[in-house]
């Protein structure tokens, strides 16, 4: 029998690639990002001390979804007094939404 890799498994094995070169801290955390069907979820994660500094959700996936929900990090930065952030795309390519989400944080200031 052939063994077929899954999408998910292929996912999985970039992720743990990518997870092994960012490694996130109190200065500069690790900002990761998860897009599931209905929604765009971001976290600030301190890897050193491994909790999670903060977290934003939006209700949709499209590239204004991804606009509203760099925004919302860079809120999120702003009362954390965060400058710097180490951006985690999670497997998914830098295409898209996960790019607008990116690109927004850094028009606010945010160094990623």
């Amino acid at each position: 029998m052939i063994h077929q890799v899954t999408i998910k498994q292929r996912r999985s094995k970039r992720v743990a690639r990518i997870r092994a070169a960012l490694v996130g801290s109190v200065r500069r955390p690790r900002l990761a990002i998860f897009r599931s069907h209905r929604s765009l979820y971001g976290q600030l994660i301190d890897d050193e001390k491994q909790i999670t500094i903060g977290s934003v959700k939006t209700g949709g996936t499209n590239t204004a979804s991804g606009s509203a929900l760099g925004t919302s990090i860079i809120d999120l930065c702003r009362k954390k007094k965060i400058k710097q952030l180490i951006f985690d795309r999670g497997g998914y390519k830098y295409h898209g939404v996960i790019k607008q989400v990116a690109d927004t944080v850094r028009e606010g200031g945010i160094i990623v």
